[in-house]
């Protein structure tokens, strides 16, 4: 049996998958102890842990450590000259007219930073060598008296050649064995020295709290008697055995998104769609991403509370637009949501937990869009009342009914939606209008159709269980890791022959971290190269698959990034202007096999009625029927709301829903 048990801000939901088909549990999830709400979520399924072969698991506790400064104390140590890096950063704004700008502030003080004192060259030879008793004199003394718990080590240029730091990280274990220890090194080989040195501290400073809680996890797993494959989702979009993440906690920064990404992805394709703009809706925020060709987008440009983690992710865009998203109005006036949310404690007012300020969520109630008869099939009571009480200012500010002031809040969360998917679309050279767009999460199915209607999109896939799809995306993910290198060089005559050597070096190394993490070699490769003009600051990424790159001439290599460069900038196809190679990325992934697959539940009866909603400033006539009891192939014409044990999707009118073989909804708008 595969279980997924994924950890949200407002819910934590399980999806088990086994010969007697498919289980959903969803509980309310326990901010202070994740943990508890991921094992309540076991025993409310009812599970037996023994019989668990498969147990996938993403969580946000990564994420919170850095958003609400929760880590271990940690120190930081650089090349001497370089101790100020953290504070320094770089010289861009985030707000470029705030005249009261501070820089993010890292999650390590000047006071924690140390030098040592050595030099290596960027082409990887060492100009000064590094002298082990002076580390044993200096540095491990201080790290004692400072009572850090974790240690990042990030020394000039060794991404190149990492010698120095890997001394330095076995003189501070022989000293300090229960400290920590992170270097750059481990965390990625690629160049720019600010970058790098932010990822590694992130990773050593949420190190202690992954290690224990995957440690804490590991061993309440082993009391119920479980005995199957523990792994933890990434921010990549695969996952590892729960041991390699004690290792490399800066890829769970995302897991949760990752995987309800993958999760979607993997499902909606066996109704043949490939082209995708994920909408994940959750209880706390919105998360979008754009899908090519079945392959979810990566960036190493991901940033957290401001500050840069130089690491392949899948290339999500979060905006604070979740169900539990506050709706407020600003100093000027102007009606506000987000990015504040009530998240799970109090939660929304309509949870009936002390929530006094309105939310996404219950402007829904007060719409009659989502059913208090709903959330949690039923068995979580609903305040209708509250929602409408703490609507009621709302509405006197701007002179209105309170469903049209809910109204409004749900039309303003849309706008920032729609404008979150144009940044990761449009302004990157994508038109929205070739993509079909899946919502899923609690809420994605509720807005998914105006937002596709703003967008031009005719197309909308809604997988079964749409509420708990990042819980369904651990188990339908594979595992995975990436190997990077910096390695500057020119494109000439000879470029094909040197990507072929990088690309047989970077495998090699590879297979031997596989080997390490106790991975079969039964590995797939695919392999990138960061590639730009020459005087260029950024790098655009050319893919070549390990069959090109056999037989590749070096003239298809550099039109390859011409035509990648006129992709994004409309300028490179035909430039003459000089190239050259920057870093090279390689993923290794072993596939999981057989994909389990959901179902749309068919024993979920709720009786077929004729209902009120108010969408689009207006009260309409519409039909409530379970997603479940619609026929295949059977068209149902909007207004309608169908709905599953874990979301309701909205159809308007003008859109029509029908459920295909695979038990995907695909609503189509009327031309």
């Amino acid at each position: 049996m595969r279980v997924g048990v994924e950890v949200g801000g407002t819910f934590t939901d399980l999806v088990a998958i086994g010969p007697s088909g498919v289980r959903i549990t969803k509980v309310p999830s326990v901010p202070q102890r994740p943990d508890d709400g991921a094992f309540n979520a076991l025993i409310e399924s009812g599970l037996p842990l023994a019989r668990i072969t498969d147990l996938a698991h993403g969580s946000t506790v990564a994420t919170n450590a850095v958003l609400e400064r929760k880590g271990f104390p940690t120190a930081f140590v650089t090349t001497s000259g370089f101790r100020d890096i953290l504070a320094i950063q770089r010289h861009g704004r985030s707000r470029i007219y705030d005249l009261e700008y501070q820089k993010p502030a890292p999650v390590v003080d000047r006071a924690s930073s140390f030098e040592v004192d050595e030099r290596i060259l960027a082409d990887g030879s060492i100009e000064k060598a590094l002298d082990p008793a002076k580390v044993e004199k200096s540095l491990i003394p201080a790290l004692r008296k400072g009572g850090y718990q974790a240690v990042a080590v990030c020394l000039l240029n060794g991404y190149v050649n990492p010698i120095h730091e890997e001394l330095v990280r076995d003189l501070i274990l022989k000293h300090c064995p229960d400290v920590l220890v992170t270097i750059s090194s481990d965390m990625t080989r690629e160049f720019r020295e600010y970058e790098r040195a932010t990822t590694t501290t992130l990773s050593a400073y949420v190190q202690p709290v992954i290690d224990r809680y995957i440690a804490r996890f590991s061993a309440r797993l082993a009391e119920h008697g479980f005995k199957g494959r523990f792994s933890v989702m990434q921010s990549n979009g695969g996952r590892l055995p729960a041991e390699a993440m004690r290792g490399n906690a800066v890829n769970v920064l995302l897991s949760g998104p990752a995987a309800g990404v993958v999760g979607a992805t993997r499902h909606v394709a066996r109704s043949t769609f490939r082209y995708l703009i994920t909408l994940d809706i959750g209880g706390t925020s919105t998360d979008v991403c754009l899908v090519n060709d079945g392959q979810p987008q990566l960036t190493t440009e991901f940033m957290i509370d401001g500050l840069p983690v130089r690491v392949p992710v899948l290339d999500i865009h979060t905006i604070g637009a979740g169900g539990g998203s506050i709706v407020w109005v600003d100093e000027g006036g102007m009606l506000r949501v987000g990015p504040h949310s009530a998240g799970a404690d109090p939660g929304p007012a309509c949870y009936g937990k002390g929530g006094t300020r309105p939310t996404i969520t219950d402007a829904h109630i007060i719409r009659q869009t989502m059913r208090p008869e709903a959330f949690l099939g039923g068995r979580m009571k609903i305040d209708v009342e509250a929602a409408k009480r703490v609507f009621r200012p709302i509405a006197d500010h701007f002179k209105m009914s309170i469903e049209e002031a809910a109204d409004s809040a749900v039309q303003l969360a849309n706008a920032n939606i729609v404008r979150a998917i144009q940044l990761i679309s449009t302004e990157r050279g994508y038109d929205p209008r070739d993509y079909v767009l899946v919502p899923f999460g609690g809420a994605g199915p509720l807005h998914a159709a105006q937002i596709a209607q703003d967008l031009a999109i005719d197309t909308i896939v809604v997988p079964p269980a749409a509420g708990v799809m990042s819980a369904y995306g651990l188990i339908a993910s594979d595992f995975l890791q990436f190997e990077t290198l910096t390695r500057r060089r020119p494109v000439g005559e000879d470029a094909a022959r040197f990507l072929r050597e990088v690309h047989s070096e970077m495998k090699g190394r590879a297979i031997e971290r596989a080997r390490r993490m106790s991975l079969p070699e039964k590995l797939l490769f695919d392999f990138t190269a960061e590639m730009r003009f020459v005087g260029q600051a950024f790098e655009v990424p050319v893919s070549f698959s390990e069959k090109e790159l056999a037989k590749i001439s070096s003239a298809a290599v550099l039109k390859r990034f011409g035509d990648e460069h006129q992709k994004i900038y409309f300028f490179g196809g035909n430039s003459d202007k000089p190239v050259e190679f920057v870093s090279f990325r390689l993923r290794f992934t072993l596939p999981i096999g057989k994909l389990p697959l959901l179902t749309e539940e068919t024993d979920h009866k709720i009786k077929a009625a004729d209902i009120r909603m108010f969408d689009g400033r207006r009260w309409q006539e519409g039909r409530l029927l379970s997603r479940g009891d619609i026929k295949r192939g059977k068209r149902v014409k909007g207004p309608a709301l169908l709905e599953d044990p874990t979301s309701t999707l909205l159809v308007p009118e003008g859109w029509t829903a029908s459920r295909d073989e695979n038990d995907n909804t695909i609503l189509k708008r009327k031309g």
